[in-house]
């Protein structure tokens, strides 16, 4: 068995309208359980639930403090290619964007690595555009145990791997991976992802399973925001979670907000979230889930990260280069997306402590056991 199984059973227009017809009642009643449920989390996300804003912002806050105190963890991505071997509408690295493609030579993440670590940072996150033979195992045999020798924590958001591949990159260093399905409706997902592996839906869907059978200590899942109705998608992550945490309880958890983002041959989003309706998933994803790690990118401005920081976000980007060779030659090549939050990292780590809360450059693990 796999999340496959379980998605198939969940009729997304079913969800859809079930979302939309809740009301106060329903939000209420979620708000005063000390854990809801799935169907408490459709009210948490619904319409009905806007005016409540500030009820359930309050409680999230509180909740966040009691289970991670004032510990903010930062981390910033590493480029390492923009070589892709998929077609996707959304991505400045899809391989019909005539661009100028590069992949790090050994040289080239040597400089990457001094200059991050200058920067302070002990937890990176690799990023590669997918490309299985030229940015692959063989690449990552290379490459991770490098980059280990350089930094406490690593994540790598490439493509889905299988489950004996994660196994050899665990025994390299590898703590976490990012996976993010996009969407979790199949047909605007096919509408995407027009080449490529990545077109294989399920297979894509079915990578956290594998991730924890490789007994991988952290997976981020997520919905790309506006790719399709986000508060349904947004219950597909969720209902994702609440079946990787009864299976694998082994794993840590955590779960990102990218909205869509101006990029190189994009498209507009279909569903467009405002900031608000963006707070109201933070806080819902809170409420319903007290132990998961809620990560916010420098996709969002910096007057928003500063605002809900204390809402419920544990790790944050900062001074993010989503280039390859970013940080130590500054050029200026063509983006994955445009960030907009570009302060500093010091300026970003000045804005988390004049706001009381201490700034993590390791991993929660690394921190708390000694």
């Amino acid at each position: 068995m796999s999340f496959v199984d379980v998605w198939r059973q969940l009729d997304w227009d079913d969800i859809r309208l079930s979302i939309y017809a809740k009301t106060a009642t329903d939000v209420k009643r979620a708000l005063a359980k000390p854990k809801p449920d799935l169907d408490d989390f459709k009210a948490l996300i619904s319409p009905a639930a806007e005016p409540y804003l500030e009820q359930m912002a309050q409680q999230a806050a509180l909740l966040t403090r009691q289970r991670f105190g004032y510990a903010i963890h930062f981390y910033v991505p590493l480029y390492l290619s923009n070589l892709c071997a998929n077609a996707c509408t959304y991505c400045g690295f899809s391989m019909e964007n005539r661009i100028k493609r590069r992949t790090l030579t050994a040289a080239d993440i040597e400089r990457e690595c001094e200059a991050i670590k200058a920067l302070q940072f002990d937890s990176v996150l690799l990023v590669t555009g997918e490309h299985q033979t030229k940015v692959g195992m063989d690449y990552f045999r290379q490459t991770l145990p490098q980059i280990k020798s350089h930094f406490n924590h690593i994540a790598m958001e490439v493509q889905p791997l299988e489950q004996q591949q994660y196994c050899e990159l665990k025994g390299l260093g590898l703590d976490a991976v990012m996976v993010y399905q996009e969407t979790y409706h199949a047909r605007t997902y096919a509408e995407h992802h027009l080449r490529g592996n990545k077109t294989n839906f399920n297979y894509r869907l079915e990578t956290p399973d594998r991730l924890a059978q490789a007994s991988i200590d952290k997976i981020g899942i997520g919905a790309l925001l506006g790719m399709e109705e986000w508060r349904t998608d947004s219950f597909f992550v969720a209902s994702h979670l609440a079946y990787l945490e009864r299976h694998y309880w082994q794993s840590r958890y955590s779960i990102s907000f990218p909205r869509l983002r101006p990029c190189t041959g994009g498209i507009e989003p279909k569903s467009v979230m405002t900031d608000r309706q963006l707070v109201q998933l933070l806080c819902a994803y809170r409420l319903f889930n007290h132990e998961v790690e809620l990560s916010l990118s420098t996709r969002e401005s910096a007057h928003f990260r500063d605002n809900v920081l204390p809402l419920g976000v544990t790790s944050l980007s900062a001074g993010s280069k989503t280039q390859p060779g970013g940080y130590a030659d500054d050029t200026p090549e063509l983006e994955q997306f445009v960030i907009s939050d570009d302060r500093s990292v010091a300026d970003v780590a000045e804005a988390v402590r004049r706001q009381g809360f201490e700034v993590v450059w390791k991993d929660w693990d690394a921190v708390y056991s000694g």
